[in-house]
Parts: C-alpha cells; sequence; structure tokens
C-alpha cells in the first residue's frame, strides 16, 4: 500500500500553502469579522485552477483527481475553512452535478464556465422542513408547456446571493415522495429565481449562506438534469464525492489549530520552562497528531478509491464522520493548550473551532453518517 503522495502532488500541495499562506492568511480575521465573501478571490482561485479540480481539461477544467482535490480543500482549509468550503460547494456539489448527469449540451452551456471559474456554483437540497430527510422536498416543479413552474424555497446554501448557476432538486411528483424528485439548473436573472435571507453565522462566516427562493419560476426542460424522478438518486451519489471533501475541510481547520497550539506551547512559559515540556500538553499534543493521522488516512483512502471508479459510500461517511468529529476535538483541545488566550480573538483557536462544528452537520450529519455506515454494512 502506498501512502505517500507521488512528487507531482507534493509539489500541489506545497504550491497551494504557499497560495494560502499569501493570499488567503492576511485577510482571514477582517472576513471572519465583517462576514465577508470575498468576491476579489475568486479570479485568484480560477487561475490556480482551483474551481476545476476534478473536471477533464476538455471542459475547461483542470484535470486532477480526489487525491490532489483533498489536498487543495485541506491546505486552503488549514488556514481559512471558509475559502475551503466555497471551493469544495462549488466543485463537488455544483459542477460535479453538471459534470455526472448533464448532457454534453449543459455540460458545454454550464460546467465549462464553472470549472474556468468565470461564473460561480450553488448547489440546493436542504429545505427548512427537509434537511436529514431530503426525500422530504415541498419545492414543487409542474410541467408547463415546454418549461417547468417552480415554487419553493431552500435554505443554508452556500453561495446563494453571488451564485451564477445554482442546481437544485424539486419533486415532480409528491405521491412518488424520493422518485419523484427532479433536478434542475437554474440560472441567475430568471424570473422567479432570487435569493432569500443571509445566515448570521457561528462560523464559517467568511463563506456565503443563504436561502434560495423560488416563485413561479419557470425552468426551461433542457435545463433538466437527467430523467424525471431521478433527482433524489442523483443527490446521493453526489454527496458520496462531497463528503470526501467536507472531511477533507475538517482535517485542514485541524491541521491549522494543531499548529498553533504546537508552535504556542512552545513560546509560552509556566513555572519557569515551555509549556510544551510539561506531560500533560504533551499528550494533549499526541492525541490531537494522532487522531488528525488518522482522520487523513479515512480520507485519503476514499479519494483513492474514487480516483479508481470504486463505490465509495460507506468509505465516504467513515472519512467525513470521523474527521469533522476528530476536528471539533482537536480545536477544542487547542483553545485549551492556549488557555485564556484561547478564548480571545487574539489568537486562532476559537475561530478553528467555531469553523470545525459545520462539519459534523453539513452534507449530512453525524447521525445520518452512522445510518449510512450502518446500512452499508448490514447490506455488505
Amino acid at each position: 500500500m502506498q501512502f505517500d503522495l507521488n512528487e507531482e502532488q507534493q509539489q500541489i500541495k506545497q504550491s497551494v500553502r504557499e497560495f494560502a499562506e499569501g493570499e488567503i492568511a492576511p485577510h482571514v480575521r477582517e472576513w471572519d469579522e465583517t462576514q465577508h465573501f470575498p468576491v476579489e478571490l475568486l479570479p485568484k482561485l480560477a487561475a490556480q485552477g482551483f474551481m476545476g479540480v476534478i473536471f477533464p481539461e476538455q471542459y475547461g477544467g483542470a484535470g486532477l483527481g480526489y487525491v490532489e482535490y483533498v489536498s487543495i480543500i485541506e491546505e486552503l482549509s488549514r488556514v481559512d475553512g471558509s475559502v475551503g468550503i466555497s471551493i469544495a460547494a462549488h466543485n463537488s456539489l455544483c459542477s460535479n452535478h453538471i459534470y455526472m448527469f448533464g448532457t454534453e449540451e449543459q455540460k458545454q452551456k454550464f460546467l465549462v464556465p464553472l470549472a474556468r471559474g468565470e461564473k460561480l456554483g450553488a448547489w440546493g437540497l436542504t429545505e427548512p422542513g427537509a434537511g436529514s430527510d431530503a426525500s422530504g422536498t415541498r419545492t414543487t416543479a409542474v410541467r408547463k408547456e415546454n418549461c417547468w413552474l417552480v415554487n419553493g424555497s431552500k435554505n443554508f446554501i452556500t453561495h446563494a446571493i453571488h451564485a451564477d448557476i445554482c442546481v437544485a432538486v424539486a419533486s415532480t411528483d409528491r405521491a412518488m415522495r424520493s422518485k419523484g424528485i427532479t433536478a434542475f439548473i437554474f440560472e441567475k436573472g430568471m424570473r422567479g429565481f432570487k435569493p432569500g435571507k443571509k445566515e448570521d453565522k457561528l462560523g464559517l462566516r467568511a463563506s456565503e449562506t443563504a436561502s434560495v427562493i423560488f416563485e413561479d419560476c419557470c425552468v426551461p426542460d433542457m435545463n433538466r438534469l437527467g430523467p424525471e424522478g431521478l433527482g433524489f438518486i442523483q443527490a446521493m451519489q453526489i454527496l458520496d464525492g462531497g463528503r470526501i471533501s467536507i472531511a477533507a475541510l475538517a482535517l485542514g481547520i485541524a491541521q491549522g489549530a494543531y499548529e498553533s497550539a504546537l508552535k504556542y506551547s512552545k513560546e509560552r512559559k509556566q513555572f519557569g520552562k515551555a509549556i510544551s515540556e510539561f506531560q500533560a500538553i504533551q499528550f494533549k499534543l499526541a492525541d490531537m497528531a494522532t487522531q488528525i493521522d488518522a482522520a487523513r488516512l479515512l480520507t485519503y483512502r476514499a479519494a483513492y478509491l474514487k480516483d479508481q471508479g470504486r463505490k465509495v459510500t460507506k468509505e465516504s461517511s467513515m472519512a467525513k464522520l470521523y474527521a469533522s468529529e476528530m476536528s471539533v476535538k482537536v480545536c477544542e483541545e487547542a483553545i485549551q493548550i492556549h488557555g485564556g488566550y484561547g478564548y480571545t480573538k487574539d489568537y486562532p483557536p476559537e475561530k478553528y473551532w467555531r469553523d470545525s462544528k459545520l462539519c459534523t452537520i453539513g452534507e449530512g450529519t453525524s447521525e445520518i453518517q452512522r445510518l449510512v455506515i450502518a446500512r452499508q454494512l448490514l447490506n455488505q
């Protein structure tokens, strides 16, 4: 078994680290405090190929695999999880839904500008009354001549305000529940399609999250993604890959918190010596490093299997479950190592901790991950 990144992958990881520290790190606190979504950063992210990491060059992408994708999200999130989750949502959810299930015409029209970073993508599954039970979608789409009349709303949508393209699902046959859900591509400027309330969040505050509203929105049938009734099945397949990116997000956040705590422990002196010399602190650091490494192995395994074209439902859920819960624990320990300073905004751990919590909720809660894993185990 090969556990090391190859030379090219190591170079990619290092270049992303340098980019994140140079272009993102100086602004992290300001963006977090003001809840500023850094649209000015998007062209720079596009120039690096981050907006189309996992898509072939023929569609404007970088032509890289999930292993490289995971390393990119990890390194971005090590500096700022808000940027990491934006890249994850744009690639894994919106763009990937079009790549996996769109027609060639849809890929040329929508995926190419998304992968090039010329347009920003959003993805809508969650609703006010349909969170973990995504099959309970209440947004409806009724056929009307050559278009579908869509009514309803989605919430907790990344890029809801600035997105140019949004892939969202709606019920085309409510009696069929999950088998009556269909996916559609919405474009900014469509009549009856608009952003709603922006959320005031605990963490990842520089990542834009808001609701989207559909009021008699007329979507051309050519914007339908795949056959009627397959939208829910498509969404579940999209989440298999999406959960790998959330595991990478959690991993990067934890790594950043750990490095902050390690550095501080060597600098902070109590009782005449650095606190890193105390066994209590050493044990915390040892546990943090071990847990991060375990999460990294789970995450990169899932990415490797995804690149091999294997089914990764179980592996992606395991990676997401463990990495997300690990991240919260590691970030909390980083605060503890910093002591009173860890509770202030003058030091990084409190932000890492706030950012980490979303990883246990988004793209399927920890409880849902356990359910998914158990079903996979019992159906083997």
